[in-house]
């Protein structure tokens, strides 16, 4: 259980039902000005063991849970979570630096994820299927159910340090599946209230455990084969390397993305400039599908180049407590400092810096950067902060050909109300989805959401993520 001790809160790892503080301590801190925010406890190998037979065990309850009890359990945390809806708020705010008024954001779509996994839980579906298609197998059919796949280990990043947790949680739960999460070392103390909000919802004592990890400690999860199902969302190089070593479970990766939107000639302009500065500046660019590539037709750019120079220069960095503040600092001083070295490497080689580029701490300016090529990082690579290129194009062929220029494909937005060429974008672009009429930055939290090639594996969204955490079984009946 939490406690707090003037502004500093201490917490143990949850594990089995308990608060365990037996742990080696760390602290975080706010990248806002650094102060303590909570003393923590880490879990070690030990604990790991103790998580994987206590999900083991807990299975045994939660495979025979009825869709009734699991819907009733997720309702109660929805509950849970909108009586502390300021508590969550603030807490998101103050550890990941999110601006208060994007993290209450965060916290409703987090309500929203345990009330759609809750109506989830009541419709897993199965399947008749006709077998007396030859005659041998006259008089015979069958049914496909599905049925819990088994413990799931959940590893989260920092960017949505509740809402990209419940998208592992409440699938779980509305599958029966026990989960074991490692929430991402800057923010976990938004897991720690949804742990205490869960426990008192009713879910199994050893269904949930929360555990700071090292990166060594979490590896003892990763290849355990009792566990069914590794889940992670974060970099494509931690990514894809996880998934070596995960043996035989299912593995399900939500990674990164430099996202690209087109603005076409006939885009209403205002909205799309509106959009882009929105999509491109929000906290900070600190989201994997924050707008990166701005491509605009020739007739349009310089207006539109214009007017999205304005809207940037509009935005207010600071505090991300004050409620006028837009762009927080990033996460880490360091992640700043690289930023900043990637605009200056793109001016250094010929880019033209429109606006922002400058760096105080944490804090980098919003960045518009124009006359880029391809291979420049700000563009091929993932920049995670507040930096947008903005470069025209002739034809539209060419503009999905630049966006499909790209190791990742996570989304992609497309400005446009011409039919053929929303029909051409969606066979043509190598992504998970395509926004139309919007930036690729737009998420609702049931949708089929996951990318292509470097971008990851599976798909998050309700209904998506539990199918991934069932598994199919086939009754044949042969009555005669």
């Amino acid at each position: 259980m939490s406690q707090t001790t003037s502004t500093i809160r201490s917490f143990g790892f949850f594990l089995n039902g308990n608060w365990n503080t037996h742990g080696r301590e760390a602290v975080v801190t706010s990248p806002y000005d650094h102060s303590v925010l909570a003393v923590i406890s880490e879990a070690g190998p030990d604990d790991v063991e103790v998580a994987i037979e206590s999900a083991v065990q807990a299975f045994a309850v939660t495979r025979k849970m009825t869709s009734q009890q699991r819907a009733d359990v997720l309702h109660k945390i929805v509950e849970g979570i909108t009586t502390r809806r300021e508590e969550f708020a603030r807490t998101i705010c103050q550890e990941a630096g999110k601006p208060i008024r994007t993290a209450r954001v965060e916290v409703d779509r987090a309500i929203y994820t345990f009330q759609v996994a809750a109506e989830e839980s009541t419709r897993i579906y199965g399947e008749y299927i006709p077998l007396d298609t030859l005659e041998s197998a006259a008089g015979r059919w069958g049914l496909m159910r599905r049925f819990p796949l088994g413990p799931v280990f959940g590893i989260t990043p920092f960017n949505f340090p509740l809402n990209l947790v419940a998208h592992k949680v409440a699938p779980a739960i509305a599958a029966g599946c026990p989960i074991i999460l490692k929430p991402a070392p800057q923010t976990p103390i938004s897991s720690f209230l949804l742990a205490e909000v869960v426990q008192e919802a009713g879910w199994p004592e050893g269904a949930l455990a929360v555990m700071p990890l090292s990166n060594d400690d979490a590896g003892i999860l990763v290849g355990d084969d009792r566990i069914k199902l590794l889940t992670f969302t974060g970099s494509a190089a931690v990514g894809w390397q996880l998934k070596n070593h995960a043996g035989k479970k299912r593995v399900t990766l939500e990674l990164g993305g430099n996202a690209g939107v087109i603005v076409h000639s006939d885009a209403d302009l205002p909205y799309a400039v509106q959009r882009c500065v929105a999509g491109g500046f929000s906290y900070g660019g600190q989201t994997c599908i924050s707008v990166q590539r701005i491509l605009v037709h020739e007739s349009i750019f310089a207006k539109f180049t214009e007017q999205l120079v304005q809207g940037v220069r509009k935005l207010k960095s600071g505090d991300p407590m004050l409620e006028t503040t837009d762009v927080p600092p990033l996460i880490r001083e360091q992640d700043a400092v690289r930023v900043a070295e990637w605009i200056d490497e793109a001016v250094q080689a010929g880019a033209k810096l429109l606006c922002g580029g400058k760096r105080k701490g944490a804090l980098v300016e919003p960045t518009v950067l124009t006359d880029t090529t391809p291979n420049m990082r700000v563009n091929c690579a993932e920049v995670f902060g507040p930096v947008v290129t903005v470069e025209s194009y002739e034809t539209f062929d060419e503009a999905l050909s630049t966006i499909n220029n790209s190791v990742y494909g996570l989304q992609a937005g497309i400005m446009t109300h011409d039919a053929r060429l929303i029909q051409t974008a969606f066979e043509e672009l190598e992504v998970g989805s395509v926004i139309v009429g919007d930036v690729p930055t737009f998420r609702v939290d049931q949708m089929p959401y996951g990318g292509v090639k470097d971008s990851g594996l599976g798909r998050e969204g309700l209904r998506y993520a539990i199918e991934d955490m069932t598994e199919r079984k086939l009754l044949v009946m042969a009555l005669r």
